[in-house]
């Protein structure tokens, strides 16, 4: 059971690695690989939380849809800071990351509903803690490489 749980975690770093090589071609390459991914994941925590068949299916569903909607709001604004900065760019730029945010967090309180017709609370807790120690050994695994990038090696 580990070790297939770990062949799985290996085949999905493997997808998010040959993601950024394939996205060189074409942008809907990207997209399904993406979407790929996703899915991947979903399946992946369906199986950590031994759900049955039909709810696995409506939770890979949902899951897909939610990491679509999330796409579409778009990339989270960087922390850049320029020295030509005034307090009125300083503030626009607060306001908007603000409203993001606030896209974000109202895109999981619609998802949370959508999980709640078919899962428990616990469960929902259960996939959202699976998801974020997947996000963050893939992130950990990015940071390593670009590491290991610049140092040269």
């Amino acid at each position: 059971m580990k070790t297939m749980v770990k062949t799985l975690l290996i085949v999905v770093a493997l997808l998010c690695s040959t993601t950024y090589v394939w996205s060189q071609d074409n942008k809907d390459k990207q997209r399904m690989n993406r979407e790929r991914l996703a899915h991947t994941q979903a399946r992946h925590i369906a199986h950590e939380m031994a759900l049955d068949e039909d709810v696995s299916e409506k939770f890979i569903q949902t899951y897909c849809n939610y990491q679509k909607e999330l796409w579409a709001l778009g990339p989270r604004e960087g922390n850049r800071q320029s020295s030509k900065r005034n307090n009125a760019a300083a503030e626009r730029k607060m306001k908007r990351r603000f409203e993001h945010s606030q896209k974000i967090l109202d895109l999981r309180r619609k998802y949370y509903d959508k999980y709640s017709a078919f899962l428990s609370p616990m469960q929902i807790e259960q996939a959202y803690r699976l998801e974020h120690q997947m996000m963050k050994r893939l992130s950990g695994m990015n940071n390593a490489k670009h590491r290991n990038i610049r140092k040269g090696k």
